[in-house]
């Protein structure tokens, strides 16, 4: 599994995660993963979590995977409460491709949700053909394992 933990030189999420975009403020990092604030925030509280290796998209994911994104989640969810964001009042999840703008896995924390746009509403929509909240993604990956 150690050759699957790389990064791709020309993925600028890679780069953020290795730190080698100094125009980024990270505000958590670990050796798996990192957060940061979207270039684009729908909302307040608009901030993106990632794996520090490449990981394509959601489709990437087998079970395996799950304690990455429980992880992604839960640092999230404690970045949110030190920033005093409820995390009641977030949207969590991922893009779909062929509907994503960065070809690395990236878990949306958007909150609150009554602050955003209508376009932002329709763009960050749970459990659309373009978007899904990380515990569908988290159902999709144990249900794909379960028939394998």
């Amino acid at each position: 599994m150690a050759s699957a933990q790389r990064t791709l030189p020309d993925c600028v999420f890679c780069k953020i995660a290795t730190g080698n975009d100094p125009a980024t403020d990270i505000v958590f990092r670990n050796e798996r993963m990192c957060i940061f604030k979207d270039i684009r925030p729908a909302s307040d509280f608009h901030y993106l979590a990632i794996p520090n290796h490449h990981v394509e998209n959601v489709n990437s994911l087998t079970v395996a995977d799950k304690p990455l994104l429980e992880e992604l989640k839960r640092e999230l969810v404690s970045y949110m409460r030190s920033k005093d964001v409820d995390p009641s009042q977030a949207s969590f999840g991922f893009h779909i491709p062929p509907f994503t703008s960065v070809k690395h896995l990236h878990l949306h924390a958007i909150a609150p949700v009554s602050r955003m746009g209508f376009i932002s509403r329709m763009i960050f929509r749970p459990n659309t053909m373009w978007f899904k909240t990380d515990e569908a993604i988290m159902q999709t990956i144990s249900n794909d394992n379960a028939t394998e």
